[in-house]
């Protein structure tokens, strides 16, 4: 079944498509800034593939094929990860103000100015 058209055509599709989406997409190339900060992009790749043809009915001995297949792909870009003296950052190109969401985004800058103020108070003791 190998030797099949729609193999050959789904096998192409396939190709092509993981030249278009691969981790680089996902998790982009760290991007490096003059005074030392390191940005890296993350986005959401979704993507969709559909094949299909069949064999046509002919009076001679030539079998007719007909068939197709197409892609499509949607890159989303949602964060950017910066790194920058020592500390590592994730921020949101977009912040969901339902009150779960925001609760959860504020969490790690709370956690911070807490901790903050704990190591000022042990250094003043």
């Amino acid at each position: 079944m190998s030797d099949h058209p729609i193999s050959e055509l789904m096998g192409i599709s396939m190709d092509k498509i993981k030249e278009m989406v691969d981790v680089n997409t996902i998790i982009g190339n760290p991007i490096q800034s003059p005074d030392g900060t390191i940005i890296i992009p993350v986005s959401k790749v979704s993507f969709g593939f559909a094949s299909g043809g069949s064999d046509l009915p002919t009076k001679n001995q030539n079998e007719l094929f007909g068939g197709a297949s197409g892609a499509g792909v949607s890159i989303q870009p949602l964060a950017f990860i910066v790194v920058s003296n020592g500390d590592v950052k994730l921020l949101q190109m977009s912040v969901d103000a339902k009150l779960p969401n925001a609760i959860v985004n504020l969490v790690p800058e709370v956690f911070d100015k807490v901790s903050n103020l704990i190591d000022k108070n042990k250094k003043g003791e």
